[in-house]
Formats: structure tokens, C-alpha cells, sequence
């Protein structure tokens, strides 16, 4: 027997070194490779002003009181807001997994079992000479079938010795905080939806207000020319003409109705309740935009916008994830220690005597076969680059619909100043084809044309003003603003 013992402490030499020469010869870099960066212009259309509207709270922004009520609103009760904080808690969830894969996994077991053992078999023989032992006696005799009780405490703990659980912890915590920046990205576009229908029903009630203006002077001209076609001085063809101009923008009254119930009802929507009625504020033509709008540097978008955050965020996970998928080609250390009770017969199982401890180290690798890990390092590399590809793409975006809004707010102040003038002299030129027309030194037709294209130009002039409040509500969400 001495020589097998001899060779069994020399076989568990060579494993031995074995397992240290694996251990060793490893020298697979495991670490997450750092984030690229993006480079960014230094200034969006050559303002280099550090201030920002994106840091204003909507309170701050908005002036019309009816408005920040409605986002406060949206805030509480907003169901795709309270969808992001659920993603949050799974996120977490899965956080909260990967950190206890760290710990050892303890299991409290009782466990009962019965075998009958073969004549000829190892341990029905063993048992029986066992028996025939003078020191085996009353409750140590081995029954057979033999019986199998055991109370205690299981364990199973993987030794994290190559940062692949760790990785797998950092990955889920910045996933986390991922999802906290697609909270915030949320909460940003709620904002802005919600201004953004707000002051589209303040321009439906203006378009309103204008069109029933003109219905009533295209009513009185049709009177008037109905008077003057009494008179015999023109024709019931005139008479239809107006007729007709009046069913036109009557009808056009009526579309402008429909679109402030659909507006409304999008507008319950983001409120997370059933339609109702909308209070609003003063018209928009009497809204004022804010003064001191600024946009900052595109560095300080990088660092602000919630969806850039959330794309880095997602870029510096999947990172990780490659880090974990090569640490998973290289072996793993479990340990299976045990500790309770053992017996063969319930009445000794609690017995001090009974008392049974013991400890199993395993270290396995894959060798054959090994597509799964490829794979799976194949996809877990692939989506790093899209990770980027989205990292980058989110940066192009948000300075490009910054300087889209910085330029409409400049672009459509013009263009507003100059509709003024023209619903001003279309005004004029309105009541002067009136007189003219009164006194025969001029056609319907030119009363119908005057009259049309007041209503059109100021339809134009309260479309520009709306388009001027969008800008500015799309430059504080292009900003990030409304989160904070």
C-alpha cells in the first residue's frame, strides 16, 4: 500500500502544477476597454456663451402658469414616465443579481434517502465486512437497505479570480444608470410634447378667433352685394361668388374645430387621463418669448442631454460585456464546502458524533467544442461597435437639432416682423377694395381676392408665431432641459 500512496501524493503533485502552470500561462487581458470619445465642435454657430437655457427649470422658461401646470401634471401621472421607473427597477434587479453572484450561495438542506446495496457490489460488500468488525456494534451496525439522513448547510461559491463576476456587476450597475438617463430622456420629451401642444391649441384658438372674425365681414359683404344686386348692379353670379367664399371658410372653421379636440385629447394623453377640456392662457399672439436665450457650447450638451448620457452609458456596458465573454474562455474555481448532520439512522442523526464537514474544489475550462464562447464573444463585440455607432449618432443629432432650433428662433423672429407688415397692408388693402367696390370703381372679384388673402396672411402670421414657440420649446429639449 505504501508505493500507491507514493504515487498518489506524486499525482497530486503534477496536478497540482498543472492548475499553477493554467493559472500562470493565462495572460489574457480581462480589464473593459475604455470608452472612445467624440469630438464636438467648439461652438454651434459661433457663440461661445457658457450660458445655457437646457439648466433652466420649465418653470423658469415658461411664463404661462396654465403651462407649467400641465407639466406638473404629466410629471405625476404620465404612464410612459411610469414605465421608465419600472425599467429602473429591473435594471436594478439584474444589479442586484450579479452583485450576490460575488457571495457564496449557503442553502439549508435536509435531505433522506434509501439504497439497498447488491451482493456483489462495492459497497454492499464493504458494508458486510464492516459489520463482522468488532468495533462495529448496536446503532454503528450498517443496515441494509441503508438509509441516508443529512441536515445542514450546502454552499457553492464561484472564486471570482479573472473579474468576470466583477465585470458583470460594473456592466449592470452602468446599465442602471442607464436607465436612470432614459428616465430623464423621458422626462425631457414629456416637457416638450406637452409645450409643444399647449401652445399648438393657443394657435388653433387664434386660427379660430381669426376665421370667425372674417366670417362675420364676409357675411356683411354678401349682404352688400345682395343689396346691390337688388339694385341691378351686378349679377346673381356675384352673388354666388361671395356665397360661395363665406361656405369655404366656414367649412375651414370647422376643420380648425376638429383639430383642437384631437390636439386636446393628445394633450390628455400625456396627462395620463381621459379627455377634458384644457384650460389655456392668453393667445399667442400675446405670449412673449423668453429673453437671453442662449444654447451654451456642444461640450456642455455632451455632458447634459439625457440620450448622449444613456448612449455612453450603454457604449461603457457593452464594453464590459466583451471583458466578460473573454474571461469566460478561461478556467473557473468553484468551491463546494458542506457542514451538518449524517447519519444512517434518525435516531443518531443529531448525535454530536454525527457531525460531518467537508469541502470540494473544482477548477474546469472548456477545451472541445468551445463555438458557444466564440459566438457569444462575437456578438458581445458586435454590439460594442453598435454601442458606438449609437454613442456617436446621438452626439450628431443633438448638436445639429441644437443649431436647427437656434436658427428657426432667429429665422422665424423675421419673418414674423415681415407678416405683420403684410397682414397690415392686406388690411388696408381689404377695406379700400370694400369702398371701391361700394362706390363701382371696382370688381367682386377683387373684394373676394382682398378678402382672402387677409384671412391667409394672418392664418400665415399666427402659423410663424407658433413655429417661433416650437423652436424655443425644441432647443430646450434638444438642450436636455426639464429634467432636472
Amino acid at each position: 500500500m505504501v508505493p500507491f500512496f507514493r504515487n498518489l501524493n506524486t499525482y497530486s503533485g503534477l496536478v497540482s502544477l498543472l492548475i499553477a502552470g493554467c493559472l500562470s500561462s493565462c495572460q489574457i487581458q480581462h480589464s473593459p476597454a475604455s470608452a472612445p470619445t467624440m469630438p464636438v465642435p467648439q461652438s454651434y454657430t459661433g457663440r461661445t456663451d457658457s450660458t445655457n437655457i437646457g439648466n433652466w427649470p420649465y418653470r423658469n422658461l415658461f411664463a404661462d402658469p396654465n403651462l407649467v401646470t400641465l407639466i406638473d401634471t404629466a410629471m405625476v401621472r404620465n404612464l410612459d414616465l411610469k414605465i421608465a421607473v419600472q425599467r429602473i427597477e429591473v435594471a436594478r434587479g439584474n444589479y442586484g443579481i450579479t452583485q450576490g453572484a460575488l457571495l457564496p450561495r449557503v442553502d439549508a438542506v435536509a435531505t433522506a434517502g434509501i439504497d439497498r446495496y447488491g451482493r456483489y457490489t462495492l459497497n454492499g460488500v464493504g458494508n458486510f465486512d464492516t459489520n463482522l468488525s468488532g468495533n462495529v456494534s448496536g446503532a454503528s451496525v450498517i443496515p441494509n437497505p441503508t438509509p441516508d439522513y443529512f441536515i445542514g448547510l450546502r454552499s457553492s461559491w464561484e472564486i471570482d479570480i479573472w473579474g468576470k463576476l466583477r465585470n458583470r456587476r460594473r456592466a449592470a450597475y452602468t446599465r442602471v444608470l442607464a436607465s436612470q438617463e432614459g428616465r430623464n430622456l423621458i422626462v425631457t420629451s414629456m416637457t416638450a410634447d406637452v409645450a409643444r401642444l399647449y401652445y399648438s391649441l393657443l394657435a388653433l384658438d387664434a386660427e379660430l378667433e381669426i376665421i370667425g372674425e372674417n366670417i362675420e365681414l364676409q357675411q356683411k359683404a354678401l349682404e352688400l352685394v345682395q343689396v346691390q344686386k337688388e339694385a341691378g348692379r351686378v349679377t346673381e353670379l356675384a352673388v354666388q361668388q361671395f356665397r360661395a367664399q363665406l361656405l369655404n371658410t366656414r367649412g375651414l372653421e370647422g376643420r380648425v374645430q376638429q383639430e383642437i379636440v384631437q390636439t386636446e385629447n393628445q394633450l390628455n394623453i400625456l396627462l395620463g387621463r381621459y379627455p377634458q377640456p384644457i384650460a389655456r392662457g392668453a393667445s399667442i399672439e400675446k405670449q412673449s418669448l423668453p429673453t437671453g436665450i442662449s444654447a451654451g457650447v456642444p461640450a456642455q450638451l455632451v455632458r447634459r442631454r439625457p440620450d448622449i448620457r444613456q448612449a455612453e452609458r450603454e457604449l461603457e456596458a457593452a464594453n464590459v460585456d466583451v471583458a466578460v465573454a473573454r474571461a469566460e474562455f478561461l478556467p473557473s474555481l468553484n468551491l463546494t464546502p458542506y457542514a451538518g448532520f449524517n447519519a444512517f439512522r434518525p435516531e443518531v442523526l443529531l448525535n454530536p458524533q454525527s457531525l460531518a464537514l467537508g469541502v470540494l474544489g473544482g477548477l474546469a475550462g472548456p477545451i472541445i467544442n468551445r463555438r458557444y464562447l466564440k459566438g457569444n464573444l462575437a456578438i458581445t463585440g458586435a454590439q460594442s461597435r453598435e454601442a458606438y455607432y449609437a454613442y456617436q449618432r446621438a452626439v450628431l443629432t443633438g448638436v445639429s437639432e441644437v443649431i436647427i432650433s437656434l436658427k428657426g428662433l432667429e429665422n422665424y423672429r423675421n419673418v414674423a416682423s415681415l407678416q405683420r407688415q403684410e397682414v397690415a397692408v392686406l388690411r388696408q388693402a381689404a377695406t379700400t377694395s370694400n369702398e371701391l367696390f361700394a362706390n363701382g370703381y371696382a370688381t367682386y372679384l377683387e373684394v373676394i381676392t382682398a378678402q382672402r388673402n387677409v384671412l391667409e396672411a394672418e392664418l400665415s402670421l399666427i402659423n410663424t408665431k407658433r413655429a417661433q414657440f416650437l423652436a424655443l420649446v425644441d432647443l430646450y429639449r434638444a438642450l436636455g432641459g426639464g429634467w432636472q
